[in-house]
């Protein structure tokens, strides 16, 4: 009798955990598809600050069901405020954009405080707010968002000041920690876009980590729950972005925050936002974060994470940083009267603009060679297709709205490449036309493909033009098609 009575308990147990399970994969579907309703629309791109945070602190401390409270203060003044709900006796603290130019969770917490703020999803909310107490602390580094830089004022990276705490910020993550005694934290930030999930061309657009808490990696309960809820995720995310979740190297770090964090006994989750394909913004990215945590926050507050097998958690590819913007596949380059066969691959770099609220993009190849084992965001092959330098216009123009009169694109498969002004654009260094902009003495360069130099050539098969890389961007001739973002101004 005592073994029935054992299995049926078993048997319900399981039962339990397998429909709560369900229920927060059903509410998922639901969150993707109203997403819109939710999304704060005052943060609409990366490069935000504290002020546009201000008056959506102030709305949810006009509302009752929202704690917000200063708990500190940045190096130049900037407070660090902690938004809270909830009853529950689980404490689940987040905190974002301890780096400065990391703000794509900033913006999910928003969209996921409107969620909480709506009048929607209310038996799915009360079973979160009924068992969780939930704490949102967003912009931990305000001082570097402003210049939307990594580190902070003192020029410290505040995750690596776990252990010496000099910087306020990061004594501010410690003591909101503590006092809450958090069961769960969850680590947000931004990674690289040229991080890839190993051996795959694919980006790794979410990466997931349970950092470890001694050198010997060990799994205790409170990290164990943090894996089982990274795999809950991965879970979720792949039906949105499959084969686009990538693992960090658990490899321990002691002056981390979020190693010594799940060391100080909250299960803490990492949630890095890669690269997604024509999203320079990360909103789509944006959107996985909200769907995917707030996704995790239910099911912590229902306990679907509880049986998920730790084992699963190492089946999730490692993160590898094998990504180009551009990468061109087998192009004949013509060097010294020789032939030579290279793979180029080309990244643009972002450069902030005056006010760091916009940027423009730089380019660079960044490696060539045989790039076999790497991928890129675009990918051509340029078999039987030979590197070919731009020209100059051999008209010099009095200005750019002389240059806006031409035909760009007719230029281009001319072999124009550059452009002379007499008067160049003044306080900007990017082009608005597919061609470069020159001063009257600039010297153009030879083409000479190197590790970083800016990429404008042209692609020419049987004696024609068929492609213009400008700026490291790709543009088809024939078709006048391409994603392009701007060519340069060289003074």
């Amino acid at each position: 009798m005592n073994k029935l009575c054992a299995l049926l308990f078993i048997a319900t147990f399981l039962l339990h955990a397998c429909l709560a399970q369900e229920a927060a994969t059903d509410i998922t579907d639901s969150l993707f598809s109203t997403y819109d309703s939710y999304r704060e629309p005052t943060l609409s791109d990366r490069r935000i600050k504290y002020s546009d945070l201000q008056p959506l602190f102030e709305e949810y401390n006009r509302d009752p069901a929202f704690t917000v409270q200063q708990v500190g203060t940045s190096i130049e003044g900037r407070p660090l405020k902690l938004i809270s709900l909830g009853r529950g006796e689980t404490d689940v603290f987040l905190w974002s954009q301890m780096h400065g130019d990391e703000p794509t969770a900033t913006q999910a917490i928003f969209d996921i405080l409107n969620f909480f703020q709506s009048g929607d999803f209310q038996p799915e909310k009360e079973s979160i707010l009924s068992k969780l107490r939930l704490h949102f602390l967003p912009m931990l580094n305000p001082d570097g968002a402003e210049v939307f830089q990594r580190r902070n004022t003192l020029g410290i990276d505040i995750n690596r000041d776990a252990l010496r705490l000099q910087s306020p910020e990061g004594r501010t993550l410690k003591r909101v920690r503590d006092s809450l005694d958090a069961d769960f934290g969850f680590n947000l930030h931004d990674q690289s876009t040229y991080y890839n999930a190993e051996r795959s061309p694919n980006p790794a657009t979410i990466s997931y980590l349970a950092p470890a808490y001694n050198y010997e990696k060990e799994i205790n309960e409170t990290r164990g729950n943090a894996m089982r809820i990274i795999v809950f995720m991965n879970n979720i995310i792949q039906h949105y972005a499959p084969g686009q979740v990538g693992r960090y190297n658990d490899d321990f770090e002691p002056r981390a925050f979020g190693d010594n964090i799940q060391k100080w006994g909250t299960g803490t989750i990492l949630i890095e936002s890669g690269g997604y394909p024509d999203d320079p913004e990360k909103q789509f990215i944006r959107k996985l974060n909200y769907v995917s945590i707030l996704s995790a926050i239910y099911a912590i507050a229902t306990g679907a994470y509880e049986e998920i097998p730790l084992a699963d958690y190492e089946k999730i590819p490692e993160n590898d940083r094998k990504l180009f913007d551009l990468k061109l596949v087998g192009l004949t380059y013509p060097l010294l009267g020789t032939d030579y066969l290279l793979d180029v691959g080309i990244q643009r770099q972002e450069i902030d603009k005056a006010g760091h609220d916009d940027f423009w993009y730089k380019s660079i190849v960044t490696d060539q060679g045989d790039l076999s084992t790497y991928y890129g965001y675009h990918t051509l092959d340029a078999s039987g297709y030979r590197a070919v330098g731009a020209k100059v216009y051999p008209e010099t123009l009095s200005s750019l709205e002389e240059a806006k009169k031409l035909d760009p694109m007719g230029l281009l498969r001319s072999g124009y490449g550059y452009i002379r002004l007499q008067s160049l654009p003044a306080g900007t260094e990017q082009s608005p036309l597919p061609l470069h902009l020159v001063a009257t003495n600039f010297k153009v360069p030879d083409l000479r493909l190197n590790v970083g130099v800016n990429p404008t050539f042209f692609l020419q098969k049987d004696g024609v033009l068929r492609y213009a890389v400008i700026n490291g961007f790709l543009l088809d001739l024939q078709d006048g098609t391409g994603e392009f973002g701007n060519a340069l101004i060289l003074r």
